[in-house]
């Protein structure tokens, strides 16, 4: 399946599981509440747990009205993105998407995967958050995801076998940035890149 296909199902509203350059994730379309609300039913996600944002590029980020102080702004350009490093951001005063309302920060990351940032070029910024149960362990294959989730996606894309560690995250609100979740990039790494 090429992206173009990929991403007109996610433009109208789909949901799919994609490989991703850490763990298989489950993305929709933020512009189709209906395919946000899937996400969680498929999860079991609580809806107090909000979800990661994936774009394609640094620019995006201005679009959605992110904050990106210093210290972000340094992890951004470092050769950590694209790749498994997810940044928690705050907004500027402004206009923001409307379906960023009411939220004080959301977590957001550029992947290092080729079909998958052509996809972000094509439908925009997604939401993006691990195809598994929520609670449960990253699953490694495809087969595994499927039967954890509680119903099914409109496309499943098979990545093969995959690592089973989530991106680091790090929240650049604070000052000193805080590493708030360990994964594929060591906490010393992000620390050589904000020394």
């Amino acid at each position: 399946m090429t992206e173009a296909q990929i991403a007109a199902c996610l433009t109208n509203g789909g949901v799919v599981v994609v490989p991703t350059d850490t763990v298989y994730g489950l993305a929709a379309s933020p512009l189709h509440p209906e395919a946000v609300e899937r996400i969680f039913a498929l999860k079991a996600r609580p809806h107090a747990v909000n979800l990661p944002i994936m774009v394609a590029d640094p620019a995006a980020l201005i679009d959605l009205g992110l904050a990106i102080n210093p210290r972000a702004a340094h992890l951004l350009a470092s050769p950590l993105v694209p790749g498994g490093l997810t940044l928690v951001l705050g907004f500027v005063e402004g206009p923001r998407p409307r379906w960023l309302a009411g939220r004080e920060e959301v977590a957001v990351r550029i992947p290092d995967d080729a079909r998958l940032l052509s996809i972000l070029r094509l439908t925009g910024p997604l939401l993006v958050t691990s195809a598994n149960a929520h609670g449960a362990g990253s699953a490694e294959t495809l087969d595994e995801v499927l039967a954890q989730l509680a119903g099914k996606p409109d496309l499943a894309i098979d990545g093969g076998v995959l690592h089973t560690t989530p991106s680091t995250l790090v929240n650049c609100r604070t000052d000193p940035p805080t590493v708030e979740r360990l994964g594929a990039i060591p906490a010393e790494t992000i620390a050589e890149y904000l020394a």
